[in-house]
């Protein structure tokens, strides 16, 4: 959703180097709007040669970048970028939570509620918690109640982890 007033870019990022671990990004092109048609419009400028070349896209989850490249790179394979698929598992490990916690209490979390208390340790990597934000999930997942947040967190965890292996 935009406001009305709001401004975007749509910026084109080269992630071969990475991908061939031979540097970092580079930075293409940064095009004013954010639309199927801006997208398309850039791609198309580009020449045939380079449009063949391309093997993968890699976007956040908006239907416009998604179409222009299918229509406009048809042999290249559209991905979802790790920081969007992330978010969206976070958001998804929120919902979950939010839900629990309105099915198990009756309101929504307050401070003092333990699923309200734990919601940025819930948002932590497995490896990085403290050992106070370890017993402070152990609580939480001891209660029967909190089976289906416990499921989502292990689910967002191996997500998480997934990304971070060299081999991705």
């Amino acid at each position: 959703h935009t406001r009305r007033g709001d401004k975007y870019v749509t910026v084109i990022i080269d992630l071969t180097p990475i991908r061939d671990g031979t540097g970092p990004s580079r930075l293409l092109d940064m095009v004013e709007g954010r639309s199927k048609k801006v997208f398309a419009t850039w791609l198309q400028g580009r020449p045939q040669q380079w449009r063949d070349g391309v093997e993968v896209v890699a976007m956040d989850g908006f239907s416009g970048f998604k179409s222009a490249a299918a229509e406009e790179l048809p042999d290249a394979v559209p991905v979802m970028d790790p920081f969007h698929v992330i978010r969206l598992a976070g958001d998804a490990l929120d919902s979950c939570r939010r839900r629990v916690q309105q099915q198990s209490c009756g309101h929504r979390g307050r401070a003092g509620d333990p699923l309200y208390s734990a919601r940025l340790t819930l948002h932590t990597g497995a490896g990085l918690l403290t050992e106070k934000q370890r017993t402070r999930l152990e609580s939480l997942f001891s209660a029967d109640t909190h089976i289906e947040v416990e499921a989502s967190w292990g689910i967002y965890q191996r997500m998480v982890a997934a990304y971070r292996e060299p081999d991705r």
